[in-house]
């Protein structure tokens, strides 16, 4: 596939490490993204975000000369947009991220060009972007529509991501893959880029059941989460150990129970059920309320976290993780730097040292506040009176428990709970 040229509109968590993994594949593939300091950094093979392996393979596609990095739009055989699809106060998906990188390609057209949609969206959301491309090219027509001028053709699809940061290098490759074209050519054209770099099965479909399809996997582990939250307040209530009581009940042959947490964040898993539930509010009534139950956890965990502050007279508390999920530097929908927000500003006489390993500096939502510090481990432990844990980063699990003697803990991990 050497003559291929491939643009990858967004370097973000899913952009950039799809990009060198396709310029690792033998692909020419341009990089675009709107942060110029970040083209800059990844054109020196700089990586901009926490993830095993990139840092090697980002120098490897430089090097091969088929990656670079720009802000200014190409010309390419195809386009693959991961873009963020943050969703409205409706919770409907808001359009304008997509809508501007289908702005930037639209002069760039000539025809014959495919437009894969790789950003997680609601079931459509691939048609009105073709539309909107297609209202700004009235000169190109959309494959499979009438086209009695015989215009040059435009293909679209949507094939949605599913990799786990921290495992996206071997996962991109080794996941199965959901290819959704709008026709079957768009299909078979999509399908012949992915399966450059990938090797699991790819499995072809429409563009909106390949929508459907990512929002249903999220929305799966949504649920299931919701539950094992949901029995975290329970137990509370019953003086029981929630880690202990999933522990023993996963040992039924049927039965596997996640686990518990301070919320649920990232893009996908706290996003995805919205979209759902803005499609067909009537028939979600399950989905929607797993939302709640888990929209509705960090809630409890700062009324914890305020109690222990109350029963101790304590003046200080180690917050420890501010990312979505365990040894990666993302913060988007994360709870646990809403928590961390939310603390700092309702309790403005207590000091709050953040611990997070995978930044290097506190996040914009923190830097107001006079009252939280961006601290190294030890000396926030040392510092603090409450030892609130919010993230189970591998610093976190290695410590062990008789640093935790004279502190009050609130562990919304069960990392050490069962322990103490």
């Amino acid at each position: 596939m050497s003559d291929l040229h491939v643009a990858f509109v967004g370097l973000g968590y899913i952009g950039l490490p799809t990009a060198v993994v396709l310029a690792n594949s033998d692909v020419n593939v341009t990089g675009i993204d709107v942060n110029a300091a970040n083209v800059e950094r990844i054109n020196r093979g700089e990586v901009t975000i926490v993830e095993p392996g990139l840092q090697e393979e980002l120098a490897q596609a430089l090097e091969s000369g088929r990656f670079r990095a720009t802000t200014e739009q190409v010309h390419a055989n195809a386009y693959i947009i991961a873009v963020p699809t943050p969703f409205t106060d409706t919770h409907d998906v808001d359009m304008k991220f997509i809508y501007s990188a289908a702005e930037s390609i639209a002069p760039q057209l000539e025809g014959d060009e495919l437009v894969v949609l790789e950003s997680t969206s609601p079931p459509q959301t691939t048609a009105k972007m073709a539309k909107r491309l297609l209202e700004l090219r009235p000169d190109l027509a959309a494959d499979g529509t009438e086209n009695p001028d015989n215009k040059p053709v435009i293909y679209f699809a949507h094939c949605p991501e599913r990799i786990l940061p921290g495992k996206a290098m071997e996962e991109l490759r080794s996941n199965d893959r959901i290819i959704g074209g709008r026709t079957p050519e768009a299909t078979r054209r999509a399908t012949e880029i992915y399966a450059a770099f990938c090797d699991g099965e790819l499995l072809p479909t429409d563009d909106v059941t390949a929508e459907m399809a990512k929002l249903t996997e999220n929305t799966f582990r949504d649920v299931n989460i919701a539950f094992a939250n949901e029995l975290s307040l329970i137990a509370d209530k019953l003086d029981i150990n929630v880690w202990e009581l999933i522990e023993l009940a996963n040992h039924h042959p049927r039965v596997n129970i996640l686990q518990p947490g301070p919320g649920v964040g990232g893009h996908c898993i706290a996003v995805d059920p919205w979209f759902i539930v803005a499609a067909d509010p009537e028939n979600s009534k399950l989905i929607h309320t797993a939302r709640n139950v888990n929209d509705g956890k960090p809630a409890w965990v700062k009324a914890q976290v305020k109690e222990a502050i109350s029963a101790t007279n304590a003046q200080s508390v180690a917050v420890l993780g501010l990312a979505f999920k365990a040894d990666i530097d993302d913060l988007r929908e994360s709870p646990a730097l809403n928590i961390a927000v939310d603390l700092a500003e309702e309790l403005e006489g207590i000091t709050f040292h953040a611990v997070e390993p995978n930044i290097s500096e506190l996040p914009k939502r923190l830097k107001g506040f006079d009252n939280v510090t961006l601290t190294a481990l030890d000396e926030a432990i040392a510092k603090a009176d409450v030892v609130l844990l919010l993230v189970d980063h591998k610093e976190f699990k290695a410590l062990g428990t008789t640093f935790l003697e004279g502190k009050t803990v609130v562990d919304t991990k069960g990392t050490w709970s069962r322990f103490l």
